[in-house]
């Protein structure tokens, strides 16, 4: 059985991070992420990194020690490639306005959807879908419009089986 692959969106570090996963509530959380990143099935794009960057605050500071080797580089030619695709169809869409058509070519969404496409990953993201947006590009819209799958972070950790450290444990008493 092939693993699955999730990258991460920014939202899924800034939400736990400043909500129900706080780095002093439940650094397991954390540790669990470092984890699934080592063992190859978690990651983020470089992009994500710069957004997380401009916090400049305990999450940047975590990415930039613990997380750094797995964000991962949108340059490959196939996520290029995904990307022009996405923001096409993205310009095309008569129900977007245009600021958010220009906030959607800004930021990171785009890249994050365009390598999961590319590379046949999983997104993971808080977004819910909603088909009435129309001042904002939802990643979930995206992901529908290009056959991408994607789920929320709670999901994610019950597909990974939970924590790295509580997964490491269970495997080495087998």
């Amino acid at each position: 059985m092939e693993c699955e692959i999730y990258v991460l969106d920014a939202n899924v570090f800034i939400e736990a991070a400043r909500r129900y996963y706080a780095f002093d509530l439940v650094p397991d959380f954390w540790d669990g992420l470092i984890w699934h990143a080592n063992e190859g099935r978690v990651r983020s794009i470089d992009r994500v990194r710069k957004e997380l960057e401009k916090g400049k605050d305990e999450l940047w500071s975590w990415a930039k020690d613990f997380f750094s080797h797995a964000f991962v580089s949108t340059g490959d030619v196939d996520v290029i490639i995904a990307y022009r695709a996405i923001m096409n169809w993205a310009q095309n869409e008569k129900r977007f306005t245009d600021a958010a058509k220009a906030s959607f070519a800004k930021g990171a969404d785009a890249w994050l959807v365009a390598y999961a496409n590319a590379k046949g990953y999983v997104v993971v993201t808080q977004e819910r879908p909603d088909s009435r947006a129309k001042t904002r590009i939802k990643i979930p819209n995206v992901c529908v419009a290009f056959e991408v799958p994607f789920m929320n972070t709670f999901d994610m950790l019950r597909k990974l089986g939970g924590l790295g450290s509580q997964v490491a444990a269970t495997s080495d008493d087998a």
